[in-house]
């Protein structure tokens, strides 16, 4: 199984770049499926989602502990199971950058081991000031999509996001999806489309 991680900040275009890469691959004739996190389908994903529209500290703890618990969710049933030829992940590992400063680094070690890694790792990027008028187009706002938490869990995302590709989404979404493609065909002809890690 292929496995694609698509990271990055609130309004960088995640989900745009995800479906894309979709389509690519299922022109290829692969069996895709996406897993955007935090789901609805899912205890787990729904209970994230509502903490990340509260505030304080207690929401916040609760947005974490549960979002992990969602991205597990969506390996123990779509990547241990031979149901897809390429799994897309959208917010993967990155959710440890909004954690304490002092927690980030160990976050990312600890779930980086447990959790399956791959050669397709991209973090999307663009300046808090793009992301703060992206976000303005959306009815509901969450506890970090503020200039300060841009600039802050940014600056850890970007410490965390060593080997990672990542890819300057401060231009046209077609722009964007070509320097993804790029990565995509190379990576694809070296065949590299297994995880490094197993799930533990």
């Amino acid at each position: 199984m292929r496995l694609i991680i698509v990271d990055g900040l609130d309004g960088v275009g995640k989900d745009t770049h995800a479906r894309l890469i979709k389509e690519r691959y299922e022109k290829k004739g692969d069996k895709v499926i996406v897993r955007s996190h935090p789901e609805s389908d899912n205890f787990y994903g729904r209970t994230a989602k509502k903490a990340l529209l509260g505030q304080g500290k207690i929401n916040r703890l609760k947005a974490s502990l549960f979002y992990a618990l969602d991205v597990m969710y969506s390996l123990r049933w779509y990547y241990r199971r031979p149901i897809c030829d390429t799994l897309i992940m959208v917010r993967y590992l990155m959710g440890t950058a909004y954690l304490p400063r002092r927690l980030t680094k160990t976050g990312y070690r600890f779930f980086e081991k447990l959790v399956p890694t791959s050669k397709y790792m991209f973090f999307l990027d663009a300046t808090p000031e793009e992301l703060v008028e992206r976000i303005k187009q959306r009815s509901e706002t969450e506890m970090f999509e503020t200039p300060e938490a841009f600039l802050k869990v940014r600056a850890k995302a970007l410490d965390l996001a060593q080997g990672w590709y990542i890819i300057n989404t401060g231009q046209s979404i077609e722009q964007t999806y070509s320097a993804i493609e790029k990565v995509l065909d190379e990576l694809d002809s070296k065949a590299v489309s297994q995880p490094v890690r197993p799930v533990v």
